[in-house]
Order: structure tokens, then C-alpha cells, then sequence
């Protein structure tokens, strides 16, 4: 457990990447929410994650601030000041701390990828260190209600970082962080929390896009719901999801760690609340190579075996 609350690890031995398939590449350009128009589902669920956050917010000895959660709640939202924090905020907390200790460890541009809900307010409300650019993969309806909501309460960028969306209903959301600026051979971290997943398939094809465009060594981490393994592989016990996680995990080049909600709340100095909690608090390791380094080392290999033949014939 402590070298993940550092997410500090021996450097990862680099494991060659497979062909990408006509199969995968269709999968990774097809990444999308599947809704309908009318359905407000997700601007809903987006309402209640905020409100956690507002009632955090507004404890005694609050997990972490969030003075932006508040434009999103109803004036008549009730609040519930139980003892215990919410196992969602001390997952919120836990993705925090872990993003900010990584990012302050890269050197020049640092990368940090969130899929969320569209009302994450990390990228307001964080200590984000300069030359930081920020992703956001979210549903473009929740995500520009949410920033017009921001804006009217006077939400910024830290000074010297960048802030980009890239909405989830994208032909292709890989070639959308691309042409944003996103690059396969610099350090980044991913970290999901609150992003629609519908089936199995979907959190898969996740998986798959961040296997392709994270650096070697890179993390991903952050929050899952419970239905995952035990509604789509009827997986119960927790020595069952693990197995279930590793393979999952492996199978596209992560080494995977699940955190347990008691060490974290105690590592915290907090009481965990007596009610259950399944959703999956994890942190993963890209063991292979992105898509941009293997082109990359493709290159560097032709370039150096071209002048290896041009030494000869001379």
C-alpha cells in the first residue's frame, strides 16, 4: 500500500504492443455514449455527484473543498452532515491527492486525462502546477451546461495551464486529443470518475484508448462501478473481482491494483461509513509502449539502420 499512496514504482519494463486490428481500431473510433436526445439521466446523476461534493464541502473538516459544486445543486437540496464522509468523496479525495502528487513530478508539459461525468471541477478547483494541460472526455451536453454554469460564477484555469474537452460522443476520441495536443510520448495520467460506462464493452474500449495513447509507465486510476463485474461476469466475492480486474487489466497491458476504502478513510484519519460500498477504487501501470512511441522507435530503428548500410557501401 505504500508505494501506491505515492504511486511511486520501479520503472516498468516496456511489453510490446499488438497489432492494433481492423476490429480494434473500429472499436477506439466508435467511443461514444450511446443516448438519446431526451434523455436527462446523465445531467441528473451529474446533479447528485456534485451534491456529494457541496455537502463535503460544508463539513466541519471537509475531505477537500469543492467551491464550485454549489452552482450546479438546487437552492433546496438537503444536506446530509453524517459523521462519515461519503465513500465517493474519499474516493474524489484519494483520485485528487494522487493526480497532484504525479503531475508535480513531471518534468515540462504534464498531461492529465479526466473522464468524468462533464461536471468534474477538478480543473477549477485543483493546484494544478504551471504548464499543466488538462483533458476532459465527458458527455458535451452535461459538459457545457456545466461550464456556463462556471462561468456565470467566475470559475478559472489556473494561470499558465490549459483546459480541453473532448466530447464523448466523438467519431473518434483519439484523434481528438491528438489534434488538441495530446502526445503518446510524454508522461501523462488518466483518471475516471463518474464517466457514463452502460455495459462491460464500454469501460473496454476505455481500456483500449488509454492503453493506446498512454506513455510506458504512466497511470490510470480512479473509481468503478460495482454492476462491472458482478452484473456482466457474475462476480460476487472481492478475490473474485480481483482475479476479474487482473485479467481484464492485463489483457490490455496494465498492471492493476484495487485500493481498499479502509485504508484509505484511515489513512485519512476518517471513519468509514457502516453501509456497504462496491464500487472499485483502483490504480493501474501501463506496462506498454502508446501507439506514438512505437512509431517513434520504428523510426529511430530505420533511421539507424539506414546509416549503417550507407557506412558500408561507402
Amino acid at each position: 500500500m505504500e508505494s501506491l499512496v505515492g504511486l511511486e514504482r520501479a520503472p516498468a519494463t516496456g511489453i510490446s504492443r499488438p497489432p492494433l486490428t481492423c476490429a480494434s481500431r473500429k472499436k477506439i473510433n466508435g467511443l461514444r455514449a450511446k443516448l438519446r436526445d431526451d434523455d436527462d439521466s446523465l445531467l441528473q446523476t451529474a446533479i447528485n455527484a456534485a451534491s456529494l461534493r457541496f455537502q463535503e464541502t460544508h463539513r466541519p473538516e471537509p475531505l477537500f473543498v469543492d467551491p464550485y459544486a454549489g452552482c450546479f445543486v438546487p437552492p433546496n437540496v438537503q444536506m446530509d452532515m453524517k459523521q462519515c464522509s461519503q465513500p465517493y468523496c474519499l474516493a474524489t479525495k484519494f483520485i485528487d491527492d494522487k493526480l497532484l502528487r504525479t503531475v508535480n513530478h513531471i518534468d515540462g508539459v504534464k498531461q492529465v486525462v479526466l473522464l468524468t461525468d462533464g461536471m468534474d471541477t477538478r480543473p477549477y478547483r485543483l493546484s494544478w502546477p504551471t504548464s499543466t494541460v488538462i483533458f476532459d472526455i465527458s458527455p458535451e451536453r452535461v459538459f457545457k451546461t456545466a461550464a456556463e454554469k462556471l462561468e456565470g460564477v467566475g470559475a478559472k484555469i489556473p494561470r499558465n495551464c490549459l483546459f480541453c474537452h473532448v466530447p464523448l460522443e466523438s467519431s473518434s476520441t483519439q484523434q481528438n486529443l491528438q489534434a488538441k495536443g495530446f502526445n503518446g510520448n510524454r508522461p501523462s495520467i488518466w483518471a475516471i470518475q463518474g464517466l457514463p460506462l452502460r455495459t462491460l464493452a464500454s469501460f473496454e474500449e476505455i481500456l483500449l484508448l488509454v492503453s493506446n495513447m498512454a506513455m510506458n509507465g504512466c497511470f490510470f486510476l480512479g473509481l468503478l462501478p460495482a454492476w462491472l463485474a458482478e452484473t456482466e461476469v457474475g462476480i460476487k466475492s472481492s478475490s473474485s473481482t480481483k482475479q476479474w480486474m487482473d485479467k481484464l487489466f492485463m489483457s490490455n497491458g496494465f498492471r492493476v491494483d484495487m485500493i481498499s476504502f479502509e485504508d484509505v478513510s484511515r489513512n485519512l484519519g476518517k471513519q468509514l461509513p457502516s453501509e456497504h460500498y462496491k464500487n472499485t477504487l483502483f490504480v493501474a501501470e501501463q506496462l506498454r509502449f502508446s501507439d506514438d512511441q512505437v512509431r517513434q522507435l520504428v523510426c529511430t530503428t530505420t533511421i539507424s539502420v539506414c546509416c549503417k548500410i550507407i557506412v558500408v557501401f561507402k
